[in-house]
């Protein structure tokens, strides 16, 4: 069992860096290692998307946040889309260089913004698990990075003020607590494995994950990144 690095209110301003720097490690070298046509792979998690677009997805808004570009409606569906398109006449070497540039040159930008951005390192790592999914990868959202994700996701819905949640996590020897503050409303409870539960948090599907335990909240409510 782990620890995570800041499972208290205070914002470590590193860890959406250091976990960037974990995830590139292992994500990068993995795709670099596909044949051409996975890239045309169709990914689950994100309908209408390849593995080629979530890729560029990523790898364009790392690079947002490096170059500070943040016009009108960044990081919205239609910019998103944008941003792909862009891409279109790229190699897959080409977008893959971005990633890699993006994940180790983010986290400094990412600390400096005060938290603004902490999603944008989680939804990083989170897209890595819907590719490692799409590969039939074992520990889709799980491996190295995993007690990172998990305290950036508690300093995310933390500071988002969301549904309240405390979780005894299989994978972390101290509970975790999400979202806001007790006495806004009674936290919910969750006992399972850190993976499975990234995955509530992140609307991913939850075939195939380990048995779990979950009171006083729906699951619906905890995806942050859904409508």
């Amino acid at each position: 069992m782990t620890t995570p690095a800041d499972l208290s209110d205070v914002r470590d301003p590193e860890l959406p860096g250091r976990l960037l720097t974990l995830e590139r490690d292992a994500l990068v070298p993995l795709l670099r290692s596909r044949p051409d046509a996975d890239f045309a792979l169709p990914v689950a998690a994100c309908p209408g998307w390849t593995v080629r677009d979530v890729v560029a997805h990523c790898s364009s808004a790392l690079v947002r946040v490096v170059e500070s570009r943040f016009e009108k409606g960044v990081f919205s569906p239609e910019c998103n889309d944008r941003d792909i398109a862009e891409r279109a006449d790229w190699s897959h070497a080409r977008i893959l260089d971005e990633l890699e540039r993006g994940m180790t040159e983010a986290g400094p930008a990412i600390a400096r913004a005060g938290g603004v951005l902490d999603a944008v390192a989680l939804g990083e790592w989170v897209h890595a698990g819907d590719l490692r999914v799409t590969f039939g990868e074992p520990g889709a959202y799980a491996g190295r990075g995993l007690p990172e994700a998990l305290a950036l996701l508690g300093a995310v819905t933390r500071a988002r003020g969301h549904v309240p949640l405390h979780a005894d996590v299989d994978d972390l020897d101290e509970p975790l607590k999400l979202g806001g503050a007790s006495g806004e409303r009674t936290p919910g409870r969750y006992i399972g494995d850190g993976s499975t539960l990234v995955r509530l948090y992140a609307g991913r599907p939850l075939d195939g994950a380990a048995g779990y335990e979950l009171a006083g909240v729906e699951a619906a409510e905890l995806n942050i990144f859904g409508d």
